[in-house]
């Protein structure tokens, strides 16, 4: 839970905040981070009689109601009130993440990689005189880099995702400052748009960078329909992440598994990845598959909408554009099948065409 003592915490440091932020950001988050706080902390001694600071499942509705949050918009009011929780959580998390990688910088750690874990070898792209390098970061090489250029707000993830690099948290700061030159010029960009399909179908660590353009703001503006399911938790026993992390995990996932990473523990998936011939279409279903989440509208059938209206956008083919959709459509098939259905019984219609399908992806 978001501890109340956070904010205060956070502020006491004001020389690093204030320059990597300003104080604009700072006063924006604090009011609403300690009442939303406060406010769920209180309910949650009231509801159990005792200092509890775990918001489990159990206490969840019961606090939505207390708070006065209601069904709406194809969200129930527990739905609501959890958004808005890991919205405020988030904040504090982005913050957080930029804030210790500005101290890390002050105390000049060496040779920063996206993922220090797992340096595996990839093939460097040249840095353009937009960027430069600075102490092993990907960084801006003046502040109107994003002004003069939007498309520099995509290009700098591509940069660091072909080159291991991390970003530098001045060029995150500048990249938060004006998320709103990504609009819809920017989205209709077909280099913008090229720029992005090769981040989400990199054989590098697509989950990394889609991630820090997640924690920027990059990804819900570049791709709206991304934006209106962040922080959007799903309230049932099976679902443990908000519906933007579980699209990020799965990217990551499959990524792993077409690099082999996980064959030991994986063999079957690992080796049949290997024979997918179309990586984007894959990719992009897989991306979109629960993109259309808290609508009234069943999410697998507006799903299709956004990928007929996407795919295009990002310059697939209609053939590919059609695989994606029928994939978004048909994601639940297989889950239905094994936990709803009697095997012994006749073959499920859609699965007859599963074949079919398989060999043109």
């Amino acid at each position: 839970m978001i501890a109340q003592k956070d904010a205060p915490s956070l502020a006491r440091r004001s020389s690093t905040l204030d320059h990597v932020f300003g104080h604009a950001r700072l006063r924006n988050l604090k009011p609403e981070l300690e009442q939303l706080a406060v406010r769920v902390r209180c309910h949650l001694h009231f509801l159990t009689g005792r200092a509890e600071e775990i918001l489990s499942f159990d206490h969840q509705r019961r606090i939505a109601d207390h708070l006065g949050y209601s069904t709406r918009g194809g969200l129930s009011s527990v739905e609501r009130f959890m958004k808005h929780y890991f919205l405020i959580a988030k904040d504090v998390g982005d913050l957080t993440a930029i804030v210790c990688a500005a101290l890390e910088e002050k105390q000049a750690k060496p040779s920063a990689r996206l993922d220090r874990f797992r340096p595996w070898r990839r093939k460097r792209a040249a840095i353009s005189g937009d960027f430069k390098v600075e102490n092993g970061r990907i960084t801006i090489a003046g502040p109107d880099v994003f002004t003069c250029d939007p498309i520099n707000l995509i290009r700098i993830f591509w940069v660091a995702d072909r080159n291991n690099l991390a970003i530098h948290p001045d060029a995150t700061r500048y990249v938060t400052r004006v998320l709103k030159r990504i609009n819809a010029r920017l989205r209709a960009d077909r280099e913008a748009n090229r720029l992005f399909l090769e981040i989400l179908t990199s054989r590098n660590e697509p989950e990394v960078v889609l991630r820090r353009m997640n924690e920027a703001g990059v990804l819900g503006r570049f791709i709206p329909d991304f934006g209106r399911i962040v922080a959007l938790m799903q309230f049932n026993l099976y679902h443990h992440y908000t519906v933007d992390e579980h699209l990020l995990r799965a990217v990551g996932y499959l990524a792993e598994f077409e690099s082999q990473r996980l064959a030991k523990e994986f063999p079957l998936v690992s080796n049949v990845v290997q024979s997918i011939g179309n990586r984007r279409a894959l990719f992009l279903a897989l991306f979109l598959h629960d993109i259309a989440k808290g609508r009234l509208e069943d999410h697998s059938r507006a799903g299709v909408g956004v990928a007929r209206a996407l795919c295009p956008r990002l310059g697939l083919t209609e053939a590919e554009t059609e695989t994606v959709a029928w994939l978004v459509a048909n994601h639940l098939v297989m889950s239905d099948t094994a936990q709803r259905r009697d095997l012994g019984a006749s073959m499920h219609p859609i699965l007859g065409g599963l074949h079919h399908r398989y060999a043109r992806i």
